[in-house]
């Protein structure tokens, strides 16, 4: 039976156009090496084939059953991965399909590379489908919200297993060149069918690849071929700019380079972007604004719950110059009446979450005021999620969910679930441990609406939990949107110089 299952997904990868029907022979014996297995008998090619996931889920059955993995989720990654890197072709081919590709369009790179990148199983599009995702009407527009399902977590064993391992510095993170190809280990993710492509910008050595996650569609990330630290500068303006030329159907955009408000890896320089189109994109400028020295470019202030200044020119080297004296007056920019400070005690508080787009032949860029300053009272930041938002997210509001898109953890599907029956079934929240934290905004919730039944529950707990993130982002924006906020962000715009 496993025989047939290996036959399979070799039709699987030749439907795919990952190998041709001349390395049959071949792949089954590197299949078969890393099944541990001896011995093989063919079946007939007219397979109708199952869906990858079915068909790996065989296959990790039965090396589980042969003691070859252990029955981990971890493990079975590192498994399955290794299996679907005996059917991914070479970094040489894929680029060189790319390169042709491109010579097409960039889209049509860019589109079959997506492809590519699922077919082969390192986006594993099966579980990105899991992920719960919908749309909040709010006073800004509509926002996205997503649960995030896809990315799995470690159990016990793999965790324990991860303690006992000597530090390893290769690679040096998941973002760097060395892990195309990488075999893996319980705390760093196998990536034997992970495909980068070189690209140029700024005069310098960069890769694009996809993320394995796909928060949103066709989801990249743009990576310094050296392993450096984050820094918003000039260079990185240029450097966003370039790729928008190299990929106008793309918006581009970077973390900030301080801790609470940047990414999760913050020492390794890197951007993300995509074909997708943010909330933020679709705000409208509602303050404009006009910079001495650059009447050609039309800026103002965004609509939106953070602290947004956007440009938008013809030129690029106007909109990078700019751009940059914007960032080195807001670095050095202190507003006591406002709470702004650029330090304190030594530590530099201010920096900018830069996102880049094309508009027609303008060049857009959407500069974010952040500052990761912290008081007792707020001590993982003043700007970011408050406490009483935590129930929902305390995580750091990275580039992401700056452009509207909340990226929410997996435990709330399992809390929802039991928030919606406590509802309608009249139990008290504030007893049950599982969701207790939610009392007080559910409480909020039974005051604001006369009627909650099982028609309307879904759709009212994902508007609320839409309306908790748009609070959430107010929370993370420097000027507050009161009259007060707007006067202080307009004595900050005066001081451009």
């Amino acid at each position: 039976m496993i025989d047939k299952v290996i036959k399979e997904l070799i039709i699987y990868a030749e439907s795919k156009n990952l190998t041709e029907k001349e390395d049959r022979a071949y792949l089954v014996n590197r299949v078969l090496e890393v099944l541990k297995k001896e011995d093989y008998t063919d079946s007939p090619d007219n397979i109708s084939l199952r869906p990858l996931e079915d068909i790996l889920e065989d296959l990790i059955s039965y090396a589980i059953e042969k003691g070859v993995i252990e029955n981990s989720i971890v493990y079975k990654d590192l498994f399955s991965t290794k299996l679907m890197g005996v059917l991914t072709p070479r970094p040489s081919e894929v680029i060189r399909k790319f390169n042709n590709d491109y010579s097409v369009s960039p889209k049509k790179a860019t589109d079959e590379f997506y492809k590519f990148c699922q077919d082969c199983d390192y986006i594993r599009a099966y579980r990105v489908k899991r992920d719960l995702k919908w749309k909040t009407a709010t006073e800004y527009g509509d926002i996205d919200i997503t649960i995030n399902l896809s990315k799995p977590e470690k159990d016990p064993k793999a965790i324990a297993a991860a303690k006992l391992l000597p530090q390893s510095g290769y690679p040096k993170c998941q973002l760097c060149r060395e892990n195309e190809g990488y075999s893996g280990r319980v705390n760093h993710p196998a990536r034997q069918n992970h495909r980068i492509i070189p690209i140029t910008i700024n005069d310098s050595d960069w890769f694009l690849q996809y993320s394995p996650y796909s928060y949103y569609n066709e989801h990249c990330i743009v990576f310094n071929a050296e392993h450096t630290p984050m820094k918003i500068d000039r260079s990185a303006f240029k450097k966003l700019l370039d790729f928008t030329e190299l990929f106008p159907h793309y918006f581009v955009g970077s973390n900030a380079d301080l801790p609470i408000v940047g990414g999760s890896i913050l020492s390794h320089d890197h951007f993300q972007g995509g074909n997708y189109e943010f909330p933020m994109a679709r705000a409208e400028i509602e303050t404009e604004i006009t910079f001495k020295g650059f009447e050609n470019i039309k800026a103002g202030i965004v609509r939106w719950p953070m602290s947004v200044i956007r440009l938008n020119g013809k030129n690029k080297e106007e909109v990078i110059s700019l751009a940059e004296k914007i960032l080195l007056s807001w670095r050095d920019y202190t507003d006591k009446e406002a709470f702004i400070f650029s330090e304190t005690d030594g530590e530099k508080h201010n920096t900018i979450t830069p996102i880049a787009r094309r508009r027609g032949e303008s060049f857009e860029l959407d500069l974010v005021l952040r500052n990761n300053i912290t008081t007792e009272e707020h001590p993982l930041g003043v700007y970011h999620p408050h406490k009483e938002l935590h129930h929902i997210k305390k995580e750091n509001i990275g580039l992401i969910e700056v452009m509207g898109l909340a990226v929410l953890p997996a435990r709330l599907k399992g809390e929802i679930a039991e928030i919606k029956r406590c509802i309608l079934e009249k139990e008290d929240i504030s007893s049950n441990e599982k969701i207790s934290a939610h009392a007080d905004w559910v409480k909020e919730i039974k005051e604001k609406y006369e009627d909650i039944n099982k028609e309307n529950i879904d759709k009212i707990i994902e508007d609320e939990i839409g309306l908790v993130f748009s609070e959430v982002l107010s929370h993370a924006g420097v000027y507050k949107r009161t009259a007060e906020g707007k006067k202080a962000f307009m004595k900050f715009i005066s001081n451009i110089e």
